[in-house]
């Protein structure tokens, strides 16, 4: 699954829940890809999914997954950085976690999503 195919199934759930589910089967898809595939399920920009978090969130995890291979990011992640921080998390401890271990393409876009969160999915 190419993340321009995320972004519309993000946009279809409202659910939170639904959407991390999504991110996660994503991940895990993107991990089974052989290396010298993965780079390509980043580079079409996905649509807009209607809230600029998850948009945001799609810019971020590109920019990190394409700095794994040494690559810089693809040109439409530029755009994608929120004004105001977002933390997923709920539990304040998570939140410190976040802002102590987000991998630095998620504190760039303003997503502040704990790196082991991420190995985790």
């Amino acid at each position: 699954m190419a993340l321009s195919d995320l972004a519309p199934r993000l946009a279809a759930n409202t659910s939170d829940k639904i959407r991390w589910k999504l991110v996660w089967e994503f991940l895990e898809e993107y991990r089974w890809e052989s290396p010298s595939l993965q780079p390509s399920l980043l580079q079409s920009e996905p649509e807009p999914v209607g809230d600029e978090r998850w948009d945001a969130l799609l810019a971020a995890l590109a920019e990190h997954l394409a700095a794994k291979h040494d690559l810089a990011p693809p040109p439409w992640t530029a755009l994608r950085v929120l004004r105001r921080p977002w933390f997923p998390a709920e539990l304040a401890s998570q939140r410190t976690d976040a802002l102590v271990w987000a991998p630095a393409a998620f504190r760039k876009h303003g997503v502040y999503l704990s790196s082991k969160d991420l190995e985790a999915a």
